[in-house]
């Protein structure tokens, strides 16, 4: 780079600083800059065939907005462009039937980096605002993007007619920077640029690369695409555009099919198994964006959880898997988000600090809990079958925003150990013993869960025999999730199963049965002599005694064992703040009391035995437990 210095000979001497200032501008040498070209425009390469084939589009947008004026004539030809590769000749060639150049346009646009002509007709053509570059449908708006071409080439070639009736013009440049401009030969509008790709580029002379950069960039482009070969130039006639012009997310959703959603996403995300609801997204001023988002089926728990949003421009490809357009916490999600108020060449700095893009997050996250609602008030058959695969994902969204919680808390679903479904306020409903509105908002509810309804089917069987309905809350999120919803539920609380008896008993604690020798009894069982022993009468007389853990301890142990603060060994020995709860309807403890009297070594034997009965319905034994258990229950079969 050099720089141009003047010195204004006007200046008086009363001031030196102003009378030893500079003014000039800065000039840069084509020798200087192509090589930064080549190498550092684009860190992929592929973009250079993007860059192409949107300047074509662009030239065929202008000529649309110039006929709709009154300023051209159509000719009634069908606009296209043609990507044309031509491996004996090393070239690859993108024609158009656009607007074509003048040699003075040919100059200004080409001849001068960065120059953008799109700007410049969409300031003289649709109003200098944002909205008239929004709305325009131009996709280049930097002038940079033709200078890709010699990132691959090692010259270039531009055939070109205008619409004006101008002469054709044929312009070369190499990749040193020289050009020269000629007159030339081309019987109709548009113009050709004819790339000579080097030798180190040669992929891009093989049909099948070119065919999977304009498959990936170029898919949903405005205007049909034709990919051409030297060995098919007898059968164009029969050829088809390889993209698709008008892609779904540009249609009404009323105009769309389920089929159509699942047809547009397994092309688009080469996934065979249909999403498991598609959100169609149209939003309009001041956002400016369309786009549809799927929630995908996973077929195991060990599939990829790694969503991918795909973020377009005006239809044309710009990035992958953009995850800042939605929240972390909306990981999962896979869709198509065109936003042509973003620059095509955006970059992830942009996108974390950009104001826009907040927006389009914060109303993208509206639609997902809208349509949460919407399946759930109008479609619950197909919404609580779908509700398995959703469920973690619509927990970690709640716990992780509390806006997200509070627009889908009515529609979030409690799954019962009996195989039906409730909301929350259906099961505060149904708990509610009372009537009338206000009786039900005043009362406090308690919901009844399990987190493992095989070990704990014990207690499960107990609390379902008098009425009441238990969740099923088995995944690691749960521990939040309910803990987030009882601050967001006014007198609401979740009690696990075997953390709490008191609906299961009969009266009050029998004190007057408290027996100390029987205590006694149980805490060397337990090898513990501060267990905590309660008697209770229960109004199920079959279980001898259980083991409850507060709810408070369980989950500050589930907490610990989920970020790895104690060993598996130590998250076993939780159970040494459990209560026992001696059950005084049970024959077995009358038996018991029988024995202390008559023959305390059977009643060692029988507590002991009771204890590992309820350790093993309130948890999985170890080794050196379970070997004791079966050793007890063979001496107990054979003493028959």
């Amino acid at each position: 780079m050099s720089i141009e210095n003047k010195t204004d000979e006007n200046m008086t001497g009363e001031n030196s600083t102003e009378k030893n200032s500079r003014k000039g501008g800065i000039s840069v040498e084509t020798d200087h800059i192509f090589p930064i070209i080549k190498k550092w425009l684009y860190s992929d390469k592929d973009i250079f065939l993007r860059e192409i084939v949107s300047n074509a589009a662009d030239a065929i947008t202008k000529m649309k907005r110039l006929c709709s004026l009154g300023e051209a004539e159509a000719d009634g030809e069908g606009y296209k462009i043609i990507v044309r590769v031509d491996k004996a000749a090393r070239t690859l060639t993108v024609e158009d039937n656009g607007v074509g150049m003048t040699e003075d346009e040919l100059t200004r646009y080409i001849c001068q980096i960065a120059l953008s002509g799109a700007l410049e007709f969409i300031e003289k053509y649709e109003g200098k605002s944002a909205e008239g570059a929004a709305g325009s449908g131009i996709i280049g708006h930097f002038g940079l993007g033709f200078y890709s071409a010699f990132m691959v080439s090692e010259k270039v070639e531009i055939i070109t007619k205008s619409y004006t009736g101008a002469p054709a013009l044929h312009w070369v440049c190499s990749d040193n920077g020289s050009y020269e401009i000629s007159d030339s030969y081309r019987e109709s509008r548009g113009t050709s640029v004819i790339m000579h790709i080097t030798d180190e580029e040669a992929a891009y002379l093989e049909v099948s690369k070119v065919r999977e950069v304009l498959d990936k960039y170029c898919s949903f482009m405005p205007y049909d695409i034709y990919l051409e070969t030297g060995e098919d130039e007898d059968k164009k006639s029969e050829k088809k555009p390889i993209n698709t012009t008008s892609p779904l997310w540009l249609k009404r959703p009323s105009e769309c099919t389920e089929q159509e959603y699942n047809d547009f996403y397994h092309k688009v995300f080469n996934d065979f198994r249909d999403p498991l609801f598609s959100i169609h997204i149209n939003a309009d001023y001041p956002l400016n964006f369309k786009g549809i988002l799927y929630f995908p089926r996973l077929r195991t728990e060990f599939d990829s959880l790694e969503g991918k949003i795909k973020l377009y421009y005006n239809q044309v490809f710009v990035a992958d898997n953009v995850k800042e357009v939605v929240p972390e916490y909306l990981f999962m999600l896979r869709g198509v988000i065109d936003c042509p108020e973003l620059p095509l060449n955006v970059s992830r700095s942009y996108l974390q600090n950009n104001v826009y893009v907040n927006k389009v997050s914060t109303h993208i996250v509206k639609k997902i809990c809208d349509k949460l609602n919407s399946l759930c008030k109008n479609n619950r058959d197909e919404y609580e079958k779908i509700w398995g695969d959703i469920r973690v994902f619509v927990e970690f969204a709640s716990v992780s925003d509390r806006k997200f919680f509070d627009r889908v808390k009515d529609s979030l679903l409690l799954g019962l150990t009996d195989k039906t479904f409730m909301t929350i306020n259906e099961y505060r409903e149904a708990a509610v013993k009372g009537d009338g509105k206000d009786a039900k908002e005043k009362a406090e509810v308690t919901v009844y869960y399990t987190s493992d309804p095989a070990q704990q089917s014990q207690y499960i069987s107990m609390f379902t025999a008098q009425g009441y309905k238990v969740a099923v809350l088995d995944h690691l999120i749960d521990t939040q999730f309910i803990t987030a919803a009882e601050r967001v539920y006014e007198k609401l609380k979740f009690v696990r199963v075997d953390a709490d008896v008191s609906a299961l008993a009969s009266g009050a604690d029998e004190k007057d049965k408290e027996n100390k020798e029987i205590v006694g009894l149980f805490r060397k069982a337990a090898g513990n002599d501060k267990l905590n022993v309660r008697f209770v009468s229960l109004k199920d007389n079959r279980a001898p005694a259980l083991l409850n853990l507060p709810e408070d301890q369980r989950r500050m142990d589930d907490f610990m064992k989920q970020y790895s603060f104690v060993t598996k060994t130590e998250a076993g020995r939780s159970v040494a703040d459990a209560t026992l709860i001696v059950n005084t309807s049970s024959p077995v403890y009358e038996r018991l009391l029988g024995l202390l009297s008559t023959d305390e070594k059977k009643a060692e034997f029988l507590a002991g035995y009771i204890y590992k009965l309820s350790l093993m319905a309130h948890r999985r034994l170890d080794g050196e437990e379970l070997y004791s258990f079966l050793s007890d229950s063979y001496d107990l079969i054979c003493g028959i």
